[in-house]
């Protein structure tokens, strides 16, 4: 797998690659936003890991940069700062994932792995969770082999969820995945349709209430 590194402090990108390339990533490292949208430009990639407290253009702005031009390429954000704001915006810009300094180097591939495999589910439109068999093109959600019929709007919303499973998901997002169908969607008729969809997914899933956050989609124990 093909990682690039955004990170400008020389011996965190310096223990960060030793960490990535002993799990098996070929890894490129870059020390700003602007060297790192060249790289992206020049090779594939199949994850960035991003600080934010780049020199010049941050981390969120480089992932809101990459987000606006369509890229669907997975990013993890990697902050010395935790705080319940920081979280929130990385989420909303359209980060994926983010994780506090200082982390455990596995802990840091583990992520990257999760990340490029449900990226890569994703892309064939097939998602198997335990109980649950999802066909994202063809529209068809099974659990235990028995087909469950969504309304659109339930579609839309898990949808959104499983893609990013075990990510959270805030929930103007999902607003802004159903303002396709409804311009006038609220946050109170988003909760619906959580609370829709958690009663037909049963135990085979758990859709998860975060406070401040959003929801998060989680396998079943």
């Amino acid at each position: 797998m093909r990682l690039l590194i955004v990170e400008d402090d020389d011996l965190v990108a310096e223990a960060v690659t030793r960490g990535l390339i002993a799990a098996n990533f070929s890894v490129l490292r870059t020390a700003s936003a602007e060297s790192a949208l060249a790289a992206i430009a020049a090779e594939p990639f199949d994850i960035a890991v991003i600080d934010i407290g780049l020199p010049g253009t941050d981390g969120l702005s480089l992932v809101r940069r990459l987000r606006d031009s369509g890229a669907g390429l997975p990013t993890l954000i990697l902050t010395a700062r935790c705080t319940l704001a920081d979280k929130v915006k990385a989420l909303d810009l359209g980060a994926d994932d983010f994780l506090s300094k200082p982390f455990a180097p596995a802990e840091l591939a583990a992520r990257c792995r999760a990340l490029v495999r449900r990226a890569g589910a994703a892309r064939q439109g097939l998602i198997k969770l335990n109980r649950l068999s999802a066909d994202l093109v063809g529209r068809r959600l099974c659990i235990d082999a028995r087909e469950v019929e969504l309304t659109a709007r339930e579609w839309l919303v898990f949808e959104y969820l499983v893609k990013r499973m075990g990510l959270i998901v805030p929930k103007e997002r999902i607003q802004q995945a159903l303002a396709t169908t409804d311009q006038d969607i609220t946050a109170n008729a988003v909760e619906v349709q959580i609370s829709r969809l958690r009663s037909k997914l049963g135990n085979a899933a758990v859709i998860r209430s975060l406070r401040g956050l959003g929801y998060r989609l989680e396998e079943s124990k």
